[in-house]
């Protein structure tokens, strides 16, 4: 039986792909992707890796989920560019840009975006699109910064307060799982600290996944090579230990974006490798999540993709382009 720690660890480590891909859109990452695009310094010595392609009078600003940069976004923004300026950025400790402060908590990621947004003079109101973990980023960047947002994109966000509907049995093993996970981080950090993850054997071989079909070599050994450095793995180890409070609560009754629209893209609900009554507070919580998101704005709406993987901008991209494009348009 697999806990939900180890099932989120193999989501954390390795973007889900799918051979479902829009055909207009890039196969493969470009190979520019190899390299930083424009780094914004946003603090003494640190700074982070912004992408932006496309022109237009508004802005686009896509938020990758856990454990991912702004390689996740290369289809959205290829399909995006023709009708607006759109911008994907690495969070501290991925991809090209320096590691942040700890701990790598929601507070820390959105002071991150905030300064981000302010110091490389964004076009505001943005629409931001957040996957996965990027969804609770955005939302709470909204809440603080509501003038700089004119809609909200959430693409697939992740069951929240499914605590208060599993059973006590599971939430041990789910705690279990999280000690296992975290040791075997704390290994793989030891590695890359003395030098030695680029040869690991043993159980440390899979601290490093085999790149996904969509990355293209030079954009596979650029992201190897981050991956070899101590920082990612604090990174990882720091915002997988947040996300543990960051779903552990429900969406709050009163989460509330006014007339701001939001869209929420929901992927297939199929929860597979857990036992029945699990996979069904799971859906429950899932459910209930996406449904409370919709509610928060009087112009919110969900649109189901049941083909579509938890990573929708890999599997759909054209779903979320198309979903973007419809609250670029002036509101009537």
């Amino acid at each position: 039986m697999k806990s939900i720690a180890s099932v989120c660890l193999l989501a954390a480590v390795s973007i889900v792909t799918s051979a479902n891909a829009a055909t207009d859109a890039p196969q493969q990452t470009p190979d520019t992707f190899a390299a930083a695009g424009e780094r914004i310094t946003i603090a003494s010595g640190r700074a982070l890796n912004l992408r932006c392609v496309g022109k237009g009078p508004k802005t686009v600003l896509l938020e990758a989920g856990g454990n991912a940069d702004s390689t996740s976004w290369f289809r959205v923004q290829a399909l995006l560019s023709p009708q607006a300026r759109v911008c994907a950025y690495d969070r501290a400790g991925y991809g090209f840009s320096d590691e942040g402060p700890m701990p790598r908590d929601l507070d820390a990621d959105v002071a991150d975006l905030s300064a981000l947004i302010s110091t490389a003079r964004l076009n505001t109101p943005l629409v931001l699109a957040g996957h996965s973990l990027g969804s609770n980023i955005v939302r709470r960047y909204a809440q603080l910064h509501p003038k700089n947002v004119s809609a909200l994109v959430l693409v697939d966000p992740p069951e929240q307060g499914a605590d208060a509907l599993l059973p006590t049995e599971w939430k041990q093993q789910d705690e279990d799982g999280r000690v296992q996970r975290n040791a075997f981080l704390d290994a793989c950090l030891k590695a890359a600290e003395a030098g030695t993850l680029d040869h690991a054997e043993g159980p440390l071989a899979s601290c490093l996944r085999a790149p996904p079909p969509w990355q293209s070599a030079p954009v596979a050994a650029a992201s190897r090579t981050y991956k070899l450095k101590p920082a990612y793995w604090r990174t990882l180890r720091s915002e997988l230990d947040a996300n543990t409070a960051i779903f552990a609560a429900p969406v709050a009754a009163d989460e509330s974006y006014g007339a701001t629209p939001v869209i929420v893209l929901s992927a297939s609900n199929d929860i597979p490798g857990v036992p029945d009554d699990i996979r069904k507070a799971l859906q429950t919580a899932r459910e209930q999540t996406h449904e409370r998101l919709v509610a928060s704005s009087k112009n919110g709406r969900r649109i189901d993709l049941p083909a579509a993987s938890h990573d929708i901008q890999i599997d759909a991209p054209e779903a979320v382009a198309k979903a973007v494009v419809e609250v670029l348009a002036p509101r009537k």
